[in-house]
This record gives structure tokens, sequence and C-alpha cells, in this order.
């Protein structure tokens, strides 16, 4: 017995359970008694003259008057286990095993892995700062503090505005593991948890460049055709800019008047994220064709390499019509006297921004009674312009423009009947119409660069004029 009590103690402990539970029902099952006996007390019993308690005296036999016992099902909750077999032993040993060696390999298991992570969405809500936008993400402040260190992050995070959105990811105990913000379409900051504190780089995704065409015909105005097109408001100008030295978008155009460019998109990731630059374009105007080609270095010359920026703006201002012409016998409008009229007005509301037509040297800028307020640029020893009338001046005497620098806003200042731009353009000491004098020819593209300018100009103007084709073809 010695033995045995020594051989279970060897034994792994859910083993010696299961074992001392099948000796405790061994005992039971041999220990009750068996149907026979049983009878053998009940049949003794009644020849001894002992009268059973009730049918609760044996719940599982009767007595037939005939006095054979008669037997009834024992109900489940009675009845007696039956023993187990060798099999169900040994099934239970082995599934008893392996229970315990999962335990075991649970317990010894390492912490989830760092990809086991989930990412949240949070919206930069009115008043928000990153401290709050971490609090409801139940980040702690010292992330805030150790995160606001970097340098990037410093610049970018303490800046954020409603409406933005930053990626909180987290690892399986909430930790925060990353976080992501989009500096714009292309650019992402990302924040990476290490084991001695946080990193960060900024994200780059490749912008692909597609090339796009767009034309239309004038009819009411340059505006509405460029709509029409499918133009932005920020190309109709930069189309009018591009030709505004060899055309006068207020006063030159025409019904029939037409216009072709190609221009860039950029996509990232198959996603559109905005329109570039304008690489060619033809306006023909009263019948006339001017053409413009893109170059690596940012300007656009004509189709022959020559300079589209001239020396001087045809018009200095965004007006909105002509109210008075060069005319050299005109009435003045406040005295009624024959005057000459040495310039143009132009009529545009009060606080137009007014340009310097070329680059020069401001050698007046005040305030009389008749001019209001003016401003006077010599440009070189011939040409020399004069802008009158004035709401602001911004320059002052002595100043060096470049050209389309804004000078001041148009106004109603001096002897004026309305508000508007009274414009002079002075060659040699003699006053010109700025609307129909020969302005100083452009520069050509430099010697070097033309045989390489010219391959790039031929390639674009010829898918233009596909693409032209191919437009006419399926109207």
């Amino acid at each position: 017995m010695g033995k045995v009590i020594t051989l279970l103690k060897l034994l792994p402990k859910p083993h010696q359970i299961l074992l001392g539970i099948l000796m405790v029902v061994t005992l039971t099952v041999l220990l009750l008694p068996t149907d026979d006996a049983q009878a053998s007390r009940a049949t003794n019993s009644t020849r001894s003259g002992t009268i059973p308690l009730g049918d609760d005296a044996n719940p599982q036999r009767d007595i037939n008057p005939n006095g054979n016992a008669k037997v009834y099902p024992v109900p489940l909750a009675f009845r007696t286990p039956e023993a187990p077999s060798a099999d169900d032993i040994a099934n239970e040993i082995n599934q008893l095993h392996q229970t315990s060696e999962h335990e075991t390999a649970v317990k010894n298991a390492t912490p989830p892995s760092a990809s086991e992570q989930y990412t949240e969405h949070f919206t930069v809500r009115s008043g928000d700062t990153l401290a709050k936008l971490f609090k409801r993400a139940d980040l702690t402040p010292r992330d805030v503090y150790e995160i606001t260190q970097l340098p990037k992050a410093k610049k970018n995070l303490l800046k954020i505005l409603p409406g933005e959105e930053i990626a909180i990811v987290k690892n399986s105990s909430g930790e925060l593991s990353q976080l992501r913000y989009h500096l714009d379409p292309i650019s992402t900051l990302v924040i990476n948890k290490q084991t001695d504190g946080y990193s960060e780089e900024v994200i780059t995704k490749q912008v692909e460049q597609r090339t796009k065409f767009a034309s239309a015909t004038i009819n009411s105005n340059f505006w509405n055709a460029g709509v029409t097109a499918g133009l932005t408001p920020n190309q109709i100008m930069q189309l009018a800019t591009i030709f505004g030295w060899d055309v006068d978008f207020a006063l030159d155009l025409r019904q029939g008047d037409k216009f072709a460019i190609l221009f860039e998109e950029e996509f990232a990731d198959g996603q559109f994220l905005q329109n570039g630059n304008i690489l060619a374009a033809e306006f023909v105007n009263q019948g006339d064709t001017y053409t413009a080609v893109r170059y690596k270095d940012g300007n656009y010359y004509s189709a022959e390499g020559r300079s589209m920026r001239k020396a001087f703006l045809r018009s200095p201002v965004d007006f909105k019509y002509v109210s008075s012409s060069f005319n050299p016998r005109r009435l003045h409008p406040v005295t009624g006297q024959v005057r000459a009229h040495r310039g143009v007005d132009y009529v545009a509301a009060v606080g137009t921004p007014i340009k310097a037509a070329g680059k020069g040297r401001v050698i007046k800028s005040g305030y009389n009674q008749y001019n209001g307020n003016y401003v006077f640029i010599k440009h070189n020893e011939t040409y020399t312009t004069k802008y009158l009338h004035l709401n602001k001046r911004k320059v002052k005497q002595g100043q060096t423009v470049k050209q389309g620098q804004i000078i001041g806003t148009l106004g109603s200042t001096g002897r004026v009947t309305g508000a508007h731009l009274h414009y002079e353009f002075i060659v040699n000491g003699v006053h010109r119409n700025p609307r129909t004098v020969k302005l100083p020819q452009s520069m050509p593209i430099d010697s070097k660069e033309k045989q390489q300018f010219l391959a790039v100009s031929q390639q674009m103007m010829a898918k233009l004029k596909q693409n032209n084709d191919i437009q006419l073809a399926a109207q």
C-alpha cells in the first residue's frame, strides 16, 4: 500500500485528483447493496411480519400479490453511476494532461506583439489644442510633452485647425504607438513610439503629372468662355497674364475669338490633387494668332522663342471700361474748355490695385489738388509712366519697383467727376496713346537654350494642334 501511495505522489497533481475521484466512485459502487440483496431483505421483512413504511421504503420495487418483485424504472437523479471502464479513465487522463499543457503555455506566453494595433481618427474641433485632443484620445500629458519636443511636431501640431484630422495608432494596451497628421495633400507627418522616446519623419507621396487639354470660343466674354472650358478662376487669370502683353482683355476681345491650352494635372495614389502649370497655349484675337510655351526656367515664350513678357504691361489695372481715351483736343469735363487728354482713363471699383507697367524708379509720389494722389515712374532714359487720382499710394519717391508691383489703389482724388485711373505713357518726353503705342520688343530666349526650347515647343504645339483637330472632328 505504501508503494502505491508513493507512486501516486509522483504523478502530476491533476492525475492524483482524478485517480482519487475514481477510487471513491469504485468504493461507493462496491459498498452499495445489489438488487438481489434488497429483494431478499424485502421478502424477509414480509415473512417476519414487518410492514414496509410505504412506497418510499423501496422506490425501485413493489410486491405483487403472488409474491414476485415488480421492477420500475429508476429516475436519473437516483441512479447509481456505473463504474468507468479502463478506456474512459485513459481518455480522462489524456484530456486532463492536454488541459494542463494549454494552461502552462498561456502562462508562459509572451505579451501581444506591436503588430496588434488599432487606429482611431480624431477631427480637430473648434478651440481644440493638442492637449485637449490627446485627452479625448485617452492619452497622457506626458505624451503631449514628449511629442512637442520634436521639431516638426512642434512646428505643425501646435497649430492644428478645426476640421483637420489626426490618426492615433494604439497598441493592445491602449498606449500611443504612432501618430499621423497630413501637412498637405502629399505630405504626412508620422511620429513613432520608440523604446527610448519618439521619432518623426515626413512621408511624401509620389506625384504623377498628367496633361489635359481645354479650349473654348468667346461668345459673350472671356471669363464665361474660360468657365465653359472647365478652367478654374486661377487658370483663367493665368491665361490672361500670359497673353496680357499682346492682348488687351478689356478692349481688344471680339466675339469669335478663341483659345486652346494644355495644362498639368497632379495626382497622388490615383487621386486628383490640383491643377498645375499651363504648358502651352494658343490665343486667336481678331484673326491674329499668339502662342506661348512654358520652358524649364518657368517663363513663357512664343513658339519661336521670343519672351512673352514685354518691357511694359499694356494696361496697369484690371478695369471695367475706358471712360475717356487719349485725345489731344478733348473738352475738359469740369472746365468745359478744350484741353488735351494725354492719357487713358480706366474705370474700376475704388480700391482696385494699380500695377507698375514696367520696372523702374519712382521719381514722384505725392498729392495736389488737380492730380490727387499720384505716382510717376521713370523706366529708363526713354520711357516714363504716370498714375493719377489714386485712392492710396503704396510706394515712396526714390523707390525701385518691379513690373506688376502694386504701387497704389484706384480712387477719385483730385479734380475728377468719378473714380478712375488716369494713365499716361511718355516716350522721349512726348505723350503717346498707351493703348496703341508700340511697346519695346521682348528679348528672345538665350541662344544656348534655343535648340532645346524649339524641340519642346514643336512637341507642345503639335500636341495642342492634335487635340484641337480631335475636338473639331467630334463637333
